[in-house]
């Protein structure tokens, strides 16, 4: 990855968003017993205590032995079990396996993550430029491992017959079920896209800034609730092949998908798990946990579409990153019910009928951190704007997350779109 000039440079600045960002992950896990925090539930979702040591790994491999003379790793047995994809950084644990790993405790994973701590902090104002930039990466690195954490968690909990909760879930307040659908005209002809250079931190696949054309389109004003998924499942939606992708259709079949990931019926009332436990839906909240399969059916059945990552983000440009329903802290993470005008971040990640694929000019960086995201672009399509459980200041209009067509373990969701 081509590491450009942080957002925080000065080592006092970059030294508290550093504790900020570590202490978000230990506070996340506060809950967890030893036995939570080494489940793994499925080959796509990783324990919990992985998260927080590799996080780790990442620092201590990439700043503190690349541009820490003489400094000796914590453990050297470790990088082997919290590598996760660097081919340049040699052998690793398989990812499917991460669960089998009972040691180190949870206990001596944050000892590893204090000893961590305390190197930088110790050595941070004398960091060249090149490694200041790297801490700034490391921070962003783990503000998206907080998301797949409390993510993972939420999987690995599902399939327990118990449905535990993480948290306890907050008072419901009752909000009415949103008016129809508005449509927002969106931008046409040619229009600038993606990171510019040198105005703060973006990951390498946002850049370079470029060129894309728009045709007349419009944009909804809002997400898809979960009540409109609901007439959707009752209309036959997911029988009906004719709104489906022939992989979608396929999918759909061999996993006898019926509903959104974590729904389930009980006595005639659609309920969902969550990190606060099994409650019924709320039909004003946006859905979540869809694949792009689902999405793009729904799309069909509405006689709508999705939208494209760039008419999505020339939309979002002008409006505020930092607001909307993101993560702040430790406790309930659900979707909430939109407040009146359109919303860009937070609550649930939209999906894009856009591939995941490099912008004109993209190139990767030499050695191991330029494995970081071009190796990916195959096979995935583009998200933007953003979850509930994304950490707020993380995110930016140019934000690509990007997934397969049929996962649905994140907090996706779905806004809609039209030609005009």
């Amino acid at each position: 990855m081509r590491t450009k000039p942080a957002i925080v440079t000065a080592p006092d600045a970059l030294g508290r968003r550093f504790r900020t960002v570590r202490g978000l992950s230990t506070a996340l896990v506060a809950t967890l017993s030893d036995a939570d925090a080494t489940l793994q539930s499925m080959d796509d979702a990783s324990p919990a205590k992985w998260h927080l040591a590799h996080t780790s790994w990442f620092f201590e491999t990439f700043v503190l032995r690349d541009h820490v003379p003489g400094y000796r790793l914590f453990d050297d047995r470790w990088p082997f079990l919290f590598n996760s994809y660097y081919e340049a950084e040699g052998q690793r644990h398989a990812r499917p396996r991460r669960g089998m790993l009972s040691r180190p405790t949870l206990d001596a994973i944050q000892e590893y993550r204090a000893a961590v701590d305390a190197a930088l902090l110790a050595v941070l104002p004398e960091l060249p430029q090149a490694a200041l930039d790297l801490v700034e990466l490391g921070c962003q690195h783990e503000q998206q491992h907080q998301e797949l954490l409390l993510t993972d968690i939420l999987h690995h909990f599902s399939v327990n017959p118990l449905e535990p909760a993480v948290w306890p879930g907050a008072a419901k307040v009752p909000v009415a079920m949103p008016g129809p659908i508005g449509w927002i005209a969106g931008r046409t002809g040619e229009v600038s896209t993606g990171r510019e250079s040198g105005h703060g931190f973006a990951f390498d696949c946002e850049e370079p800034r470029h060129r894309a054309v728009l045709h007349p389109h419009a944009l909804a004003d809002r997400t898809v609730t979960n009540g409109e998924w609901a007439a959707f499942i009752a209309e036959g939606g997911y029988a009906d092949p004719r709104h489906w992708l022939a992989d979608g259709w396929a999918w759909v079949q061999a996993n006898r998908i019926g509903a959104p990931l974590y729904w389930r019926e009980i006595d005639g009332v659609w309920t969902r798990f969550g990190l606060d436990g099994r409650r019924p839906i709320d039909p004003a909240a946006p859905v979540t946990h869809v694949s792009l399969f689902e999405a793009d059916a729904y799309a069909s059945w509405a006689g709508a579409r999705l939208p494209t990552e760039f008419e999505w983000e020339a939309a979002a440009a002008d409006a505020d990153p930092h607001a909307g329903n993101q993560l702040d802290a430790a406790g309930p993470v659900e979707p909430r019910p939109s407040p009146s005008g359109p919303a860009w971040f937070g609550d649930v990640w939209e999906w894009t009928g856009s591939a995941y694929r490099p912008y004109p000019g993209f190139r990767t960086a030499e050695g191991a951190v330029g494995e970081y995201n071009g190796k990916f672009m195959s096979g995935q399509f583009v998200l933007r704007g953003g979850s509930c459980a994304t950490p707020r200041g993380h995110m930016r209009a140019s934000y690509r997350n990007f997934f397969y067509p049929h996962q649905r373990w994140q907090f996706t969701g779905v806004r809609l779109a039209k030609d005009l």
